[in-house]
């Protein structure tokens, strides 16, 4: 068996208020007041407050931007090569704070046996984690992989392998950190999907330290994984390559299939962890839209307090892709730091696919 023993965030240094980025996107997308009324009330009701970003430009006038052009229309339009350097600039340097963010009072980095990226929104080769090796100084020998283009779910994946290593090796301390800089992908197209995806999505991280069962720190034991996927949704979320960044498919049918589909995606990992759903005491589930949180919570029929802690993260971050539902479950663990009573954790994201992801974890 595994536990996790730390989890900590960061984000970037840029913090917009929802209404600055409404302003910046609704010059861009809306040609009459009619749109930019409708795009208006859209951000009103996001349950968004704020969100970060790598770039700074979202709240400053046009001629003071850095990363768009000052021109109205943004053009030249920022290349897939010019999105990739500030990723590159970014993601190392917030990774390793979150890193060290996590480890602080737990281990030292020398002590760090097995390390495993997430990202989808840069690639390179060599990638993030050679840089976040390189950065910390860590062994060079050190057990190393990437979990790359998984989109929202990712970081359940990550779990998964950080199990599988902890679970081998009784000293193993296996670190996982999800990166995400989802707004250098801003596009200027009006299409549906890009306005959703300039709506919710922000940047952040978050790292997490994993342990063998047997190790001396104190955590919350893995139980169980299971996944699923809806094919019929698969055209309805993807993430795809261009030449100007990455494009981003979000249909307004997904919160449908989620509620569709979700109460069967959670009675079957009950099962398959034999638990029985009032023995859950805490839900994670990941934050990927207000539509989506509502969804759930009627296809689960859950309390309206149970999805406080997503609902708390979508309005303090937004949706930022794979750490986002580690934002959710260190405010849990936080909040179990202070209570000596158990709990029983059931967390859940969603991604390209349809892929479903659920974890089940314990504390006492």
């Amino acid at each position: 068996m595994s536990k996790i023993v730390s989890i900590a965030s960061a984000v970037p240094p840029y913090e917009h208020e929802q209404a600055s980025i409404c302003s910046f996107a609704d010059k861009i997308y809306c040609n009459s007041t009619v749109e930019s009324r409708k795009h208006k009330f859209l951000y009103a009701h996001s349950g968004i407050q704020k969100r970060y970003s790598a770039i700074p430009d979202y709240s400053l006038a046009p001629g003071e931007r850095t990363f768009y052009s000052t021109a109205e229309d943004l053009e030249p339009f920022p290349s897939l090569e010019k999105r990739m350097e500030w990723y590159n600039r970014t993601a190392t340097d917030l990774s390793v704070k979150t890193i060290e963010k996590c480890i602080d009072g737990k281990i030292h980095a020398s002590d760090i046996t097995h390390l495993i990226t997430v990202s989808c929104t840069g690639l390179s080769a060599p990638g993030l984690d050679l840089e976040v090796m390189e950065a910390m100084q860590l062994p060079s020998n050190i057990f190393r992989t990437s979990v790359n283009f998984m989109g929202c779910y990712a970081a359940i994946h990550g779990l998964k392998l950080a199990d599988a290593l902890a679970k081998s090796d009784e000293k193993a301390n296996v670190l996982i950190v999800c990166t995400e800089l989802c707004t250098l992908h801003f596009q200027k197209e009006p299409s549906a999907d890009n306005i959703t995806s300039t709506l919710i999505f922000g940047d952040g991280c978050a790292a997490v330290l994993m342990q063998h069962n047997k190790g001396s720190l104190k955590g919350m034991q893995v139980d169980n994984f299971y996944s699923d996927v809806l094919f019929k949704g698969k055209k309805d979320m993807s993430w795809q390559l261009s030449s100007e960044g990455f494009k981003m498919t979000l249909s307004g049918y997904v919160p449908d299939l989620v509620k569709e589909d979700f109460n069967g995606l959670l009675n079957s990992a009950l099962e398959h962890g034999e638990l029985k759903k009032e023995k859950i005491t805490h839900w994670c589930i990941h934050p990927g839209g207000k539509k989506i949180l509502e969804a759930i919570g009627k296809s689960v029929d859950l309390p309206s307090n149970a999805l406080s802690y997503s609902y708390a993260v979508l309005n303090d971050y937004g949706n930022m892709s794979s750490p986002t539902i580690l934002f959710v479950l260190e405010k849990i663990w936080n909040e179990l730091q202070q209570t000596p009573e158990p709990a029983t954790i059931f967390g859940a994201a969603f991604g390209p696919g349809l892929t479903m992801e659920t974890f089940i974890l314990s504390y006492d």
